[in-house]
Formats: structure tokens, sequence, C-alpha cells
């Protein structure tokens, strides 16, 4: 049974996401990363609108990617990603990005996000609503 905490978007690699070397590039790997985050928040009731609407949202603090082996043009690519370490006004957000053929890991990945005052962005605390959303 999957696990409704964790969150799965799909890509296909497309001629624009690739580098010099003919591999997704680096710069797409974490577009991919922001883009998932945004999906999953999206489903758990918490689109961007609403953020703006509260005065309050989430914003990057820091990004880790680790490459393990390349994706290339037509790969089918599944991004999987979930919430870890929710504290008072942060969460790190873990990634696997997966290749569907092979099940091979291309790159694994986090993002450390911190809740702000979108007006003053200053650090507040996680509202309880938006814990609950992501399963916290």
């Amino acid at each position: 049974m999957a696990d409704p905490k964790i969150y799965i978007d799909s890509r296909v690699v497309c001629e624009k996401d690739l580098d010099e070397l003919n591999h997704v590039n680096n710069i797409q790997y974490l577009r991919w990363t922001l883009e998932t985050a945004g999906a999953h928040s999206s489903q758990v009731g918490w689109p961007s609108n609403r953020y703006r609407q509260s005065g309050t949202g989430w914003i990057v603090r820091s990004h880790k990617i680790t490459y393990k082996v390349p994706a290339q043009l037509g790969d089918e690519i599944a991004i999987r990603t979930w919430l870890e370490d929710l504290d008072r006004v942060s969460a790190l957000r873990k990634y696997e990005i997966i290749r569907k053929s092979d099940e091979r890991l291309c790159a694994i990945a986090e993002t450390r996000w911190v809740f702000v005052d979108l007006n003053s962005l200053k650090l507040v605390a996680i509202p309880d609503e938006v814990r609950r959303a992501f399963g916290g």
C-alpha cells in the first residue's frame, strides 16, 4: 500500500531538459524538485494562492542534490517527495528521482524550507493546519 505522506510526480525527459552531454541538466533536477514540492502542497490543500491569502508560506533555505546515474532523452522519471523533520519553523523535504524503466535512482535531493511571513520574510511558526495537511 502506498504511503499517503509520499507524493509521486512523473516526467518524460525532453530535449530542453538536456545538457551538452545529453544528460538531464543539473538545473532541471532542481526545477523538478521545486515543481514537485509545489504539486504536493497543492494536493494536500495548500496551493500557492492559499499561502498568499494567509500571508505566510515556504521559502528555500538550502538545497542538496546527489547525482547517481544520468537520465537521458525519452526516459520516464518518477519524483518521490515527502516531508521529514518538521520543526517549529522549518521542514526538511526529501526527494528520490527514479528512472522508471529500470527503477535506478538518478538522484537524491533535499531542501530545507522555512515558513515565513510573506511581507516581512521573517520566520513564523508553521500553523497546525499546515502541519496536519502534510501529516505532521
